[in-house]
């Protein structure tokens, strides 16, 4: 599998492998409950489970060959990214200015291929409110700009997220999988644990079951697709 923007190829992509994995389940084309998939970055494995089970012990649940399969999430298993500090005042400076937001709590860079900008956000209202300049965005380090808040206590989520990548050619993802495998890291120091509902705050919108393994530093992504067309 290699998915392509509108510029070029990338070597990981959530939305590209959620959307093969439902097609080879849903169509039958593959007899099994897990796909491996050939990538430009590694192998990569979607598994299929019944969406009535508990994600948190989601692995001991894969779907049996005689359970419906009319509902059921995919989870996909994806490598961490780490992030490093952006230490530069200017650097630090210019973003500010080229975002036109109030306050921004953190900036990092993630090791993605190609790299992405993370600014936090001081909560999920700025997430929500921000007013994209793509031409701001354009002229700030990275191929992309992730921006996350912290969610509200009264919330059934973790985080706000949104993922912008004009350079890409693509101006606001709808839903973004590779972003949140750099977003778990920096989340589990902030709030102390390591499964997470994840909301991406695009007008489209769309929420991710997120689970960190530390010790393995893979991500595991768990969500749902539907065929629109055919």
């Amino acid at each position: 599998m290699e998915p392509e923007t509108f510029s070029l190829k990338i070597e990981l992509c959530g939305h590209a492998t959620l959307a093969a994995a439902h097609v080879l389940f849903s169509t039958g084309l593959v007899n099994s409950n897990i796909i491996e998939f050939s990538t430009l970055s590694e192998i990569l494995t979607a598994k299929k489970f019944p969406d009535h089970v508990n994600l948190l012990e989601v692995n001991s649940n894969v779907i049996s060959n005689g359970e419906s399969q009319d509902s059921y999430f995919i989870e996909l298993d994806f490598p961490v990214f780490s992030t490093v500090e952006l230490d530069s005042a200017v650097v630090v400076s210019s973003i500010s200015k080229a975002l036109n937001v109030a306050s921004i709590v953190d900036i990092k860079m993630c090791n993605m291929n190609p790299n992405r900008l993370l600014v936090v956000l001081p909560s999920e209202k700025d997430v929500v409110d921000f007013q994209p300049n793509y031409d701001e965005i354009r002229k700030c380090p990275g191929a992309g700009l992730i921006i996350t808040g912290v969610a509200p206590a009264e919330s059934n989520f973790d985080f706000y997220t949104r993922h912008f990548a004009p350079k890409l050619g693509i101006d606001e993802d709808p839903v973004c999988g590779s972003a949140h495998c750099a977003l778990p890291v920096f989340w589990a120091k902030k709030l102390g644990k390591s499964d997470f509902v994840a909301y991406m705050a695009s007008p489209r919108s769309g929420v991710l079951h997120v689970h960190l393994d530390d010790q393995k530093q893979r991500v595991l992504l768990r969500g749902k697709a539907i065929i629109m067309a055919e």
